[in-house]
């Protein structure tokens, strides 16, 4: 019988009833009459379909940890050309924006004057040359005299005096034409080092003097380029400790290598090394300077340019990440993921995340190899409930890197 059958049944039931009994009799049978109505079956109960999530297991991974940092290029050699010595630029000898060679003759200073001093020089040489001669023969004629007591002691003493001056003259008068040679070759201005030179900030007929402020150009060799980043204090700590601790292994200084990001957000072929990083912290900053060496053979890296720098620390080999929809927040802000248990039952764990590694979380503590996180579904889902977990594919640590790298 249905429902309403009975509940139309008890109704005229009540009524009957009432004129016999008590009220208050009645009503409470009737009452227990109706709510037996109500109770499902169990043919009526509806059986709750199992929800289904999408789970990821943990498993370790080999990560390679890098830190990408801003950075400016600059010239791996640097050579101000200035002159020497003072005079009027008689000619330029070099093309604007070139590539010059050590030696290479730039700038010409008239040289009639340091001309005229080396030719001063040399006749005084000869001069002084010339004295040394007699005065070294009369000294000896001297000494033969004075062994037969020809001439007086002082005589000889003299002589022989007269000689050593004049030899020292000879000396003297040698620097003088070495240093006039030295002045006259300063009139030739020559490229300190090779490189690119840039724009010629004089023209001929200019006086240039020695030790002036201004540079007459400035050289810079581009073949190889260095790269100057800055690292906060306490990446540089962090990083210290877990090589200490054995978390991550680490290659010497001269083997980490160094990878480029242009400001166009192309990669830099090439890849470099570090070459050192400072022993002093910025107090302003807080930061450590880093310094990376690139090779530049097409000179596509100009002084100055704007780069990212992105620097091997270290290795893992059982890195535990965790992609990042699996990974949320709670209240206080920290980190939690939903794991799928043995029996299927869903537990909130809370995760201790260090850094991004591609598009997932490196979990420090929280999770496990074999673990299972609910990385779809998370919102249909919570601590406690029984699901059905379906398995979703996943990238390695590599393919997620390589797949946010800028492609070449």
């Amino acid at each position: 019988m249905s429902c309403r059958a009975i509940g139309l049944s008890g109704g005229v039931i009540f009524g009957v009833v009432f004129m016999y009994f008590n009220w208050l009799t009645v009503a409470a049978a009737a009452i227990a009459l109706l709510s037996g109505c109500d109770r499902p079956s169990a043919e009526q109960q509806i059986q709750q379909p199992v929800t289904e999530v999408g789970v990821v297991v943990i498993r370790p991974q080999h990560v390679a940890f890098t830190t990408e940092l801003p950075g400016r290029t600059s010239a791996f050699l640097v050579s101000e050309v200035r002159p020497q010595i003072g005079g009027i630029i008689q000619k330029r000898e070099f093309v604007e924006g070139s590539d010059v060679e050590a030696g290479q003759v730039l700038y010409q200073i008239d040289p009639a004057t340091y001309q005229a001093a080396l030719d001063s020089a040399r006749a005084s040489l000869a001069k002084a040359r010339a004295d040394v001669t007699s005065l070294r023969a009369k000294a000896q004629r001297y000494k033969e005299l004075l062994a037969t007591d020809a001439v007086a002691k002082q005589d000889y003493d003299d002589a022989q005096a007269s000689s050593k001056s004049a030899e020292a003259d000879v000396a003297f008068y040698q620097a003088q034409v070495k240093t006039a040679e030295i002045n006259l070759d300063y009139t030739r201005i020559a490229a300190p080092i090779s490189g690119r030179i840039g724009k010629s900030n004089l023209t001929q007929g200019a006086l240039v003097t020695a030790g002036q402020a201004s540079a007459l150009a400035m050289i810079q060799d581009l073949d190889q380029v260095y790269v100057d980043v800055t690292q906060s204090s306490a990446d540089y700590l962090r990083l210290k400790r877990d090589l200490a601790e054995g978390r991550v292994s680490g290659s010497g200084a001269a083997e980490a290598k160094v990878n480029l990001v242009l400001e166009d957000g192309s990669a830099y072929p090439l890849a470099g090394t570090l070459q050192f990083s400072d022993v002093t912290v910025d107090e302003t900053t807080g930061s450590i300077t880093l310094r990376a060496l690139f090779p530049n053979p097409d000179h596509d890296l100009l002084p100055g340019m704007y780069v990212r720098a992105v620097i091997e620390e270290g290795t893992n080999d059982k890195a535990i990440l965790a992609p990042q929809q699996g990974v949320t927040r709670n209240a206080r802000g920290e980190a939690t993921a939903l794991v799928v248990g043995a029996d299927n039952k869903v537990e909130e764990r809370q995760l201790k995340a260090d850094r991004t590694i591609g598009d997932k979380w490196l979990i420090a503590s929280g999770l496990a190899a074999g673990d299972r996180i609910v990385v779809e579904g998370v919102q249909k889902v919570r601590a406690g409930m029984v699901v059905k977990p379906v398995e979703q594919p996943q990238q390695s640590a590599e393919e997620s890197a390589k797949a946010r790298a800028p492609q070449l």
